[in-house]
């Protein structure tokens, strides 16, 4: 059987940089929660709908659709459905040349499963393909279970150095904000973020 390595490592590496900013083979670079707020083009909560995969111009993608239960960052209908793509297959995929292309995964891209309830900060998709991620991939990704969120490195770093000047917090929040790892509440996490867009804390130096 015959693999169609080179062509879809030259695609891999040609993503890279967009899927994951910094990031290296070996290592990927934490994204604390000032700089996701910083990069992230929408920040939405929902339920993820429906997973499917594809192959567009050569690229293969994996496509998620939520169903929005609201939004931080940037405005989206409740109810509705968002789609967005990352890079990646589910699985492997014959090609009209009889070759298959393999589900090569960028270290730290997260995984996604329909009825799991979810907070993403997403990149602004890319112009050349349309291709997005979660700011630091699984470490935008947060799932919500019950009244906690936790993303794919149990919070950690995700508060680190993260600095708030002038903003009145709660005793909840600042513990929140003191804690190295851990799921947090998924209520005051919101509510944290929610203010941090809505007041413009990064954009006027309040969160840095």
């Amino acid at each position: 059987m015959k693999h169609a390595l080179p062509r879809l490592a030259g695609v891999a590496l040609g993503l890279l940089a967009l899927a994951a900013p910094g990031a290296r083979a070996s290592q990927l670079v934490p994204q604390n929660l000032t700089q996701m707020v910083r990069s992230s083009d929408v920040i939405v909560m929902g339920e993820v709908a429906k997973v499917t995969d594809g192959i567009e111009h050569g690229v293969p993608y994996t496509e998620v659709t939520l169903k929005v239960k609201g939004s931080l960052k940037k405005e989206l209908k409740e109810k509705s459905l968002y789609s967005f793509r990352q890079y990646g297959l589910l699985k492997a995929r014959k090609m009209p040349d009889g070759r298959y292309m393999l589900p090569a995964r960028i270290e730290g891209m997260p995984t996604w499963s329909v009825g799991e309830q979810v907070t993403t900060f997403l990149n602004k998709p890319s112009s050349h393909n349309g291709l997005t991620s979660p700011v630091g991939l699984a470490q935008g990704k947060l799932t919500m279970g019950g009244d906690k969120a936790v993303n794919g490195f149990h919070n950690q770093g995700l508060f680190k150095g993260v600095k708030l000047e002038g903003a009145s917090l709660s005793a909840e929040e600042k513990a929140m904000l003191a804690k190295p790892h851990g799921a947090v509440a998924s209520g005051v996490f919101l509510g944290l973020v929610k203010r941090a867009v809505k007041e413009q804390w990064v954009e006027k130096g309040v969160m840095r």
